[in-house]
């Protein structure tokens, strides 16, 4: 299903796609691991393909590794569906500080480029083609308080003890080690509000103009002990693409529909 971006104005979108992907080498060595095919797309087109379907307009994209052949592959105005749906805009890490900057330091540097006050976030390497960016869950969450809202999966196998909580009441916890409730995988796909990246929650400059790297991890968790993450379980098909066997499953399978 398309969405029109007259339906509802989306927030924008950042794509996190500046990853080394040590554990994808050789593969990676010469291409970098969100243009690798899965299913004969890269597999970075499937974000962009279903946000361009749910009527997102703006995508920006954080590289570092082989960065300028995502921005070149991809350009300004992809062709996708055989038609220009999105506008990308490109965080280079690597040509500004010549290494990654992390997951926060990736986002707090991208900010800038997004602008309003939510958006979208999805890490590059992940296979989701079920995943619908919902102009209603976006809605939702721009009316409320809560600094973020996480899709959360079912724990893979190589990821046993998962990462949080989530309440009957849809709250994301930070369960402290060793209490015995339930934990879910973080799919590394959210609603964000740029206020998670001032203070109290970040104490990165905004815009991160010296390039710190920082983790988003611990800035989510202090959000949680604040009551202020929301969260839900997406059910749908889900992939960390984060080894050459897990690619090689995903191209032995059927072709998604998408």
């Amino acid at each position: 299903m398309h969405y029109s971006a007259a339906m509802h104005t989306q927030p924008p979108a950042l794509l996190l796609a500046a990853g080394r992907g040590e554990r994808m080498r050789p593969l990676t060595d010469h291409t970098p691991k969100p243009l690798l095919q899965v299913q004969g797309r890269p597999l970075l087109e499937w974000h962009l393909q279903a946000l361009a379907d749910a009527g997102v307009a703006r995508v920006v994209v954080n590289t570092a590794w082989l960065g300028e052949q995502i921005s070149s592959h991809f350009g300004p105005r992809p062709l996708l569906g055989g038609r220009e749906q999105l506008s990308i805009s490109y965080s280079h890490e690597g040509r500004d500080f010549g290494r990654a900057l992390e997951t926060a330091g990736g986002i707090a540097r991208a900010l800038p480029l997004l602008g309003g006050a939510v958006f979208w976030l999805a890490a590059g390497d992940v296979f989701a083609p079920d995943f619908r960016f919902d102009p209603e869950a976006a809605r939702r969450f721009a009316a409320g308080g809560a600094l973020a809202h996480l899709w959360l999966v079912e724990n893979p196998p190589h990821h046993p003890r998962g990462d949080f909580g989530l309440s009957p009441q849809g709250l994301v916890l930070n369960l402290p080690e060793g209490d015995a409730r339930e934990r879910f995988t973080y799919s590394t796909i959210a609603l964000l509000r740029v206020e998670l990246f001032a203070a109290p929650w970040c104490d990165i400059p905004a815009g991160n103009p010296e390039g710190l790297a920082a983790p988003l991890a611990p800035l989510l968790r202090r959000a949680m002990d604040a009551g202020r993450v929301t969260g839900e379980l997406y059910r749908g098909r889900w992939t960390d693409v984060g080894t050459p066997g897990r690619l090689a499953a995903l191209n032995a399978t059927a072709p998604s529909q998408g």
